[in-house]
């Protein structure tokens, strides 16, 4: 689910957008003057929220990106497989599956709590708490 739609020239250090599917946070980001009859280009470096890869693309000002809604939970976990964790919803009591980062699964035991982002459909456990 899309938040609202922004213009290249407003990406500032921070927020979140997509590129091509993918959720983004802006890390850096330039601006370079007009010329006499063109536009305005911006240069934006950004980390991926799910994937962690970095991607820097160039692109007039006028270009319009999507913000996307992340919508933060806590979850308690349940188990913890090869690729994946179990975890309940503190809110919902929903049992859900969700991939996590290997550095954070050796953190991880049964019953301890959990930050979860779900971004456009997707959900990754990003810190424990």
């Amino acid at each position: 689910m899309v938040l609202k739609l922004i213009n290249a020239t407003e990406a500032k250090t921070g927020i979140n957008i997509i590129i091509e599917g993918e959720p983004y946070t802006v890390r850096k980001m330039d601006v370079s003057k007009t010329g006499k009859h063109g536009h305005a280009k911006v240069r934006i470096e950004a980390i991926g929220m799910i994937s962690g890869g970095k991607k820097i693309i160039a692109v007039p000002g006028h270009e319009r990106f999507e913000v996307p809604m992340v919508d933060k939970r806590k979850g308690q976990v349940l188990s913890v497989g090869e690729n994946t964790v179990s975890v309940m919803d503190l809110e919902s009591f929903e049992t859900l599956e969700v991939p996590c980062p290997e550095e954070i699964k050796t953190q991880l035991k049964a019953n301890s709590n959990v930050e979860y982002w779900e971004i456009e459909g997707r959900k990754i456990i990003k810190r424990k708490i």
